[in-house]
């Protein structure tokens, strides 16, 4: 009865741990295919108020949802919310960390390098600075389309990076796999990197692109991708520095049937005095990545520059 018992379990032990194996694609490659969502309302650095606790305990988190929901009552019963707030996605917490950030161990990014520039538009008025604007969101006037953010011109996605950030909405993206490629492509703006995995060099130097250029490997069941060759027409990260001399890996591991865990680490000794690390947990969506049209159909720009002129049309007629 005893040898019955462990065949049993043995059987039992075996079976169970062929099923919670990462599924295969016909290469015999992890599947890390599907569209995955990476809203979350973990911040990216560690809150002052938490110092060295990376994780949250239950009476922080219960004391968290009070604040929050206590909050989001008095905007709406003041009717301060937007009409069309409904799209915000605010994610949640698969755990209890404090920050996305995992090194530093201070759950906070490296200290800025002295004379590396920072700036930061943000949706507040519209800020001093240079024409083109190389920031994701906000302005320096409406001058015309270089005075406005880059999200705005529909050159970049202020969630898409690389590498991704969780932010107010469209946080997803879907990854396609070849035996020697993998193509990444992020909802807003539909911004779209083809990965080779043939062990194929980087692009030359002298070629920047917006995204960078990537090259991918597998290490055991996860995904690493390198780029570099990023354009410096971005930021390095946040709001700090260009993106020129940026390194950044990407890891990605499918840790159960529903959860994608995408690590990244950004290199940048030309803005950081360290390089940082942050992870984020996906989560998968059963549906579809419908387009992101941002050009089509969106008048915003133009009624955004057509307004200004009014304006100074009436400031010179003394009719404002």
């Amino acid at each position: 009865m005893t040898k019955l018992l462990r065949l049993v379990g043995f059987v039992f032990f075996i079976t169970g741990t062929v099923s919670a194996q990462t599924p295969l694609t016909e290469h015999g490659q992890p599947d890390l295919q599907g569209v995955w969502n990476f809203a979350t309302n973990i911040p990216m650095e560690r809150p002052a108020a938490f110092a060295d606790r990376a994780y949250l305990t239950e009476e922080d988190i219960a004391a968290l949802a009070t604040r929050t929901e206590a909050g989001l009552q008095a905007l709406n019963d003041a009717g301060a919310n937007g009409y069309n707030t409904f799209w915000l996605e605010m994610g949640s917490a698969s755990d209890n960390r404090t920050s996305l950030i995992t090194y530093p161990e201070n759950g906070r990014l490296p200290a800025i390098r002295e004379g590396a520039p920072s700036i930061n538009g943000g949706l507040g008025p519209d800020i001093d600075g240079e024409r083109p604007v190389r920031f994701i969101v906000g302005g320096i006037g409406k001058d015309g389309p270089e005075d406005r953010g880059l999200s705005e011109r529909c050159l970049v996605g202020f969630n898409a990076g690389p590498p991704f950030t969780p932010n107010l909405y469209n946080n997803n993206v879907q990854i396609f796999q070849s035996r020697d490629s993998v193509v990444i492509m992020a909802e807003m703006v539909h911004t779209v990197r083809i990965v080779p995995l043939d062990g194929r060099a980087p692009l030359d130097p002298g070629i920047e692109q917006w995204s960078g250029s990537s090259r991918g490997y597998w290490d055991g069941e996860t995904l690493v991708v390198e780029t570099r060759n990023f354009n410096g027409m971005t930021q390095s990260f946040s709001a700090y520095g260009t993106s020129e001399d940026k390194l950044l890996t990407e890891r990605f591991t499918r840790t159960d049937a529903r959860t994608l865990e995408y690590e990244f680490t950004v290199d940048d000794p030309s803005t950081f005095t360290d390089k940082f690390t942050a992870m984020i947990p996906m989560a998968k969506v059963d549906g579809l990545l419908y387009e992101y049209a941002c050009h089509e159909g969106n008048y915003g720009m133009t009624n955004l520059l057509r307004g200004a002129r009014m304006e100074e049309q009436r400031a010179a007629e003394g009719t404002q």
